[in-house]
């Protein structure tokens, strides 16, 4: 599972954090670039608004300044707000940890930010949910590379192709293609362009795994 936008709902609080760390660049953010920066990696996304902000407030933070001033704004909203599951995800999940099913948390977000979220889902379901859990300070490189999903099926023994991936953004479809997996995308803020090994579907609710993963196989049984 991807994390951001595809278990929990926290790209509002992202949008926030990013509106606040360029005010403080002396720049501005619309929904295009909220669009354009989903689903990370955060380098990315820190280079990016660095070169939409004022040269010489940018100058004066340096890049790295500008993420930790993401990254410390973003955190601080995830710990204050009990963050909110996507529709049918709490569901889903709860149906694969009940049949024993290995799982992975595989997102671009920095451990940090998984441990302040991971507060909420945690305590929501009294259990830890997770097999295995990759950040995208924790990989080689993030999201679109392949590597996080690379690592997740490693860790879990399993072979990249036996392995189904639930993501939201462009940039985790694109990860979880390069790594050889089957993957199911719910799109909200980005479209999604079609693919070989990729299923399109408008949201989780409903879905069990098991017709999840007849729809990766059979594309034309989605909805």
């Amino acid at each position: 599972f991807d994390m951001d936008g595809t278990l929990v709902d926290t790209e509002h609080l992202w949008l926030q954090a990013e509106l606040l760390t360029m005010l403080r660049l002396g720049g501005e953010w619309t929904p295009v670039d909220q669009q354009h920066c989903l689903g990370g990696p955060l380098e990315r996304v820190v280079e990016y608004m660095a070169g939409k902000g004022d040269p010489g407030i940018v100058s004066e933070l340096t890049e790295q300044g500008v993420g930790e001033f993401l990254i410390s704004t973003i955190e601080g909203l995830l710990l204050a707000e009990q963050v909110s599951w996507q529709p049918g995800a709490r569901a889903l999940v709860c149906e694969v940890v009940d049949l024993g099913i290995p799982t992975g948390l595989v997102t671009a977000s920095w451990r940090r930010l998984i441990d302040a979220v991971h507060v909420s889902i945690a305590g929501d379901l009294g259990f830890e949910p997770f097999t295995v859990i990759i950040g995208g300070d924790e990989v080689p490189q993030s999201k679109p590379h392949p590597a996080p999903y690379l690592q997740a099926a490693a860790l879990l023994g399993l072979a990249p192709a036996d392995c189904l991936v639930i993501e939201d953004s462009p940039t985790g479809v694109a990860s979880g293609l390069a790594a050889g997996c089957r993957v199911v995308a719910v799109p909200h803020l980005a479209p999604v362009a079609a693919a070989e090994r990729l299923t399109v579907i408008d949201g989780l609710d409903g879905w069990s795994i098991e017709s999840l993963w007849r729809a990766a196989i059979t594309p034309a049984a989605a909805r």
